[in-house]
């Protein structure tokens, strides 16, 4: 292959004829430009010149293999230029954002010290940088339905759905000794909670992804693996170990062909089964996370005002997708029951559990086509895609429970987000995901944060089942659960 020298790579920086560099190397990405996912401004914003600072935190590493064509992987850059480069990466200044992280992250708390979720959030929210916090925390319009470490809005309805559930104890059971293990889908694991499938883990940590991997497996619980993880699935495969559980969370591509090929690729690496996204076929309206590059922006040369220039109202400069948007740019918007259901049964032996269920009729209908598990989610954790007024999980599990239990004994049911676990397994999910905390967790403190939460819920799990009086998950009861609407007492007037 051949070599290159900087001056011949900057001569192609228009749309026409767009090279850029990636670890030292050459491609050609002006066929891939009208494709990208992240739309073709962010390329050529780098056309020419070296983009690795910016594609490493958001891709996995052989995404251009998979991606591009092999004549389309032009060479390498000579020495000189490798030095060059080299140079001028460590010459870069530092945004005011990157010395905020790095002095924050020496003021750390030590690990021992964390105790309880909303503990590893506050740190997290100190330590990542601002893009990945608004990534990682934003939610759809005005982020009424997402649940997030702290409520930073009073009427987050994930949250407060949780606190309108109340424990009817049982007392006088023995519980000295409390097992709070399960199987989900037939896997064993420690506590009824798995991570669930969250985009771009090394926007907070180098290692990404690997961390949760080996969290996940040093705890005993499994890990939902997403499509649009910045590692990719044989990485963290080759990271799990040998007796691990791993599942994936499928984004299915609109062309058949590539999301055949990913399916036999995720079975032939042994993942054990598929979570079929079916609540995010098109990208929600994350303002937080699409006014982060104006913050960052604005942090470095001042506020920016208003020009007449700007009245050209045809003139579109906003990424209105932000991070999250692009990475469900190529879906599947025209998933059916009676399509998608039985193609993918054929491609593949795994179980197929349906991710993204909001209402008791489409439960029906998943048990009717006879898929092996449903979570219900309004995609209020990692990616929030679904508008803000979406039902929470729990009251869509209680709606379940009250006017279609015969589901229960159909499908394994889980609850997408939840802090009380405890609440949701009594109401009938064999499981609940979680997303934010573990990434959250291993963004702070790598392996050892993701341990940290899970000994945390482990400890709160066993607590709050000795005192419902129920010492193995089997043990909790729809009946442990009421439901009661507080209304807001008013004075009356005099």
């Amino acid at each position: 292959m051949s070599s290159w020298t900087l001056q011949q790579v900057a001569q192609h920086k228009t749309p026409e004829s767009c090279w850029v560099i990636i670890h030292n190397k050459v491609y050609d990405v002006t066929e891939f430009l009208p494709g990208h996912p992240g739309g073709a401004e962010i390329i050529l914003k780098y056309a020419g010149r070296d983009a690795t600072s910016v594609y490493d935190p958001v891709h996995p590493p052989d995404a251009l293999d998979k991606n591009l064509p092999l004549s389309k992987h032009l060479g390498s850059l000579d020495s000189k230029s490798i030095d060059a480069v080299a140079k001028e990466r460590s010459n870069v200044s530092r945004t005011k954002d990157e010395i905020r992280v790095e002095q924050a992250r020496k003021r750390m708390p030590p690990l021992r010290r964390i105790l309880n979720l909303l503990d590893m959030e506050n740190v997290a929210g100190q330590i990542l940088s601002h893009k990945a916090f608004a990534y990682y925390s934003s939610a759809s319009d005005d982020e009424m339905s997402t649940y997030s470490w702290p409520c930073h809005n009073s009427n987050i309805e994930n949250a407060r759905a949780f606190t309108r559930y109340f424990f009817k104890a049982r007392v006088m059971r023995p519980v000295s000794h409390c097992d709070p293990s399960t199987t989900i889908l037939g896997f064993k694991s420690s506590i009824p909670v798995f991570v669930s499938g969250a985009a771009l883990a090394k926007l907070g940590h180098p290692d990404g992804e690997v961390n949760i991997t080996q969290g996940a497996f040093k705890e005993s619980i499994i890990q939902m693996v997403s499509s649009n993880a910045s590692l990719s699935p044989a990485t963290v495969m080759e990271a799990a170990h040998p007796t691990q559980t791993l599942f994936f969370q499928l984004y299915k591509h609109r062309n058949d062909e590539l999301a055949e090929k990913r399916v036999r690729d995720i079975e032939s690496l042994g993942y054990r089964a598929i979570f079929l996204t079916v609540d995010a076929i098109v990208p929600g309206n994350r303002e937080k996370d699409v006014r982060s590059p104006w913050i960052l922006e604005e942090q470095e040369t001042g506020p920016v005002y208003h020009l007449e220039a700007d009245n050209d109202l045809s003139k579109e400069d906003v990424n209105i997708f932000g991070t999250a948007g692009a990475l469900i740019a190529n879906d599947d918007r025209d998933m059916t029951w009676e399509k998608t259901i039985p193609w993918l049964r054929k491609i593949s032996k795994l179980p197929i559990v349906i991710k993204g269920i909001q209402c008791v009729e489409d439960a029906v209908l998943a048990a009717e086509a006879e898929v092996d598990g449903i979570l219900l989610s309004n995609h209020g954790g990692d990616s929030h895609f679904l508008p803000s007024s979406a039902l929470p999980p729990l009251e869509v599990l209680y709606s379940l429970r009250q006017h279609r239990p015969d589901i229960f004994s159909r499908v394994e049911g889980g609850v997408r987000r939840g802090t009380d676990v405890v609440k949701a397994v009594c109401l009938g999910a064999r499981a609940v995901g979680m997303g934010r905390p573990f990434l959250y967790a291993q963004s702070a403190y790598g392996v050892d944060g993701v341990v940290k939460i899970v000994q945390i819920l482990k400890r709160e799990i066993t607590t709050a089942m000795r005192l419902v009086g129920a010492s193995t998950v089997e043990d909790l009861k729809p009946e442990m659960v009421q439901r009661v609407d507080w209304q807001t007492y008013i004075h009356p007037k005099l």
